[in-house]
């Protein structure tokens, strides 16, 4: 897949199909920032924490979020769309992890949409803080697209170009209290319903990091449940295009509601 033509289009339609943004600070440096979308017409169904991935490297932002949230705004969700610090703007272990922290911190004073459900979403590097932050406080469910889920076992694989290891600093065996720290499977139980989707044909994850946390998770205790999309790779979880991401809303929807 040519992803960088995919992230152009998506941000084509995103201009076509965007709701008005306001974009708050939870920080003071240039990466602390999240973007608020309200559902244009109604008062919002729940509010969902969008975490953006890229193997937590500089080079993808939140952009590559944003058509997500539209499609949320238009299907009657808020969202809550955050930059963090990467590898390469001074991210890492455990200064992303902070971000994450501070940016729901923020969240909790901005917060204009009431008592509605909280769900935390994040994709590939964002599946993992977004899992990594439901381990951090109780939420209404927490869903994983296509998650480095198993950091320890990203490390092992080196999987995207070693970004576990770039992330961390280090190797499991070098880094052991920082792997226990960022490591959402070893930080289990979280408490939280979980959903984890993970396409069969992704490679740039291996789904197999996903059902390592799924059985894990319910070896410990924890309402999760894996969503395996035959055929789909890695960035069909994020097109609000596709027949893909309405299963997936359909599913955490689901989940929600259960919790």
């Amino acid at each position: 897949m040519d992803v960088e033509r995919l992230f152009a289009e998506l941000a084509d339609w995103s201009d076509q199909h965007d709701v008005p943004v306001e974009t708050h600070r939870y920080g003071p440096l240039p990466d602390h920032e999240a973007d608020l979308r309200l559902p244009p017409d109604a008062a919002p169904r729940g509010l969902a924490v969008v975490v953006h991935g890229g193997f937590w490297r500089a080079h993808y932002g939140r952009e590559t979020t944003r058509a997500l949230c539209a499609d949320l705004a238009l299907r009657g969700w808020a969202s809550w769309n955050v930059e963090y610090r990467r590898v390469g703007t001074g991210g890492g272990v455990p200064a992303t992890l902070d971000d994450i922290a501070a940016a729901l911190r923020r969240l909790d004073e901005v917060r204009p949409v009431g008592d509605v459900p909280l769900l935390v979403l994040g994709h590939s590097a964002g599946g993992h803080l977004a899992l990594w932050a439901a381990g951090t406080r109780p939420v209404a469910a927490v869903v994983s697209l296509g998650g480095v889920c198993d950091l320890t076992e990203a490390a092992r694989l080196g999987i995207g170009d070693g970004a576990a290891l770039d992330f961390v600093g280090g190797t499991p065996e070098q880094r052991p209290e920082l792997y226990d720290l960022a490591d959402p499977a070893r930080r289990l139980p979280i408490g939280s319903p979980a959903l984890i989707v993970h396409g069969t044909d992704d490679d740039r994850v291996p789904p197999e990091l996903s059902r390592r946390y799924a059985q894990a998770a319910h070896e410990a205790g924890d309402p999760c449940q894996l969503l395996e999309l035959e055929d789909i790779g890695h960035f069909e979880v994020i097109d609000p295009r596709t027949a893909t991401w309405s299963t997936i809303v359909q599913g955490f929807e689901v989940v929600v509601k259960m919790g």
